[in-house]
């Protein structure tokens, strides 16, 4: 029973990664990336996204108790966990190594990013492009950004590799090959979105 339950809250973790977290995550970066055309490109795309419809209720069930769930079992999962040196190749245990890594290095920047952005407005602040570039005034703020950034794309990336796998859409090696070259690609091409967004903002 406890292996069934446990098989059940990894199924559920995995999916939450990808639908609907890493989407949200994508579209985030995009909306970010308006900032390369200026700051009153960004506000714009901004403020469409601040007067969705049903806002509160989005990001309460559709982001953030997601999140919440992803993060937790996935700390339990970094700090228990073992890699399978029989079962995957060289590579494969070294993503899975970086897959706990960046979990744990996503997560901090998340809840900082959310504190300096989401808390903030609740406290009257307005999220704008002023706002990030004051964020992003410091050194040490680009650098943590920069880092974050990259780990949350890595950890989407590569979580995405492992979600084909466990809910048996790649299951052959060409299979599970071809989307390791997909998964590369979805991580350079939002990489350089986000880290062109974060220029735009210094």
């Amino acid at each position: 029973m406890a292996e069934n339950r446990e098989f059940v809250w990894r199924k559920l973790h995995s999916l939450l990664g990808v639908i609907p977290v890493g989407l949200f995550l994508a579209q985030h970066l995009v909306i970010n990336h308006f900032a390369t055309s200026g700051a009153e490109s960004f506000n714009k795309a901004a403020g469409f996204m601040e007067q969705l419809p049903f806002r509160i209720f989005l990001e309460v069930f559709v982001i953030y108790l997601p999140l919440l769930f992803h993060a937790i079992y996935g700390l339990y999962i970094a700090f228990t966990a073992k890699n399978n040196v029989s079962q995957y190749t060289y590579f494969r245990n070294w993503m899975f190594m970086l897959q706990r890594y960046s979990g744990v290095i996503t997560l901090v920047f998340v809840a900082w990013h959310v504190w300096e952005t989401r808390i903030a407005a609740a406290f009257g602040a307005e999220v704008n492009f002023n706002m990030m570039a004051e964020i992003l005034s410091s050194p040490f703020m680009v650098v943590f950004y920069a880092v974050g950034i990259i780990s949350a794309v890595f950890h989407f990336a590569n979580g995405l590799w492992s979600f084909f796998v466990s809910w048996g859409i790649t299951v052959t090696p060409r299979s599970q090959l071809i989307s390791t070259y997909v998964t590369i690609g979805v991580f350079l091409v939002l990489s350089v979105v986000g880290i062109r967004a974060l220029v735009a903002f210094i």
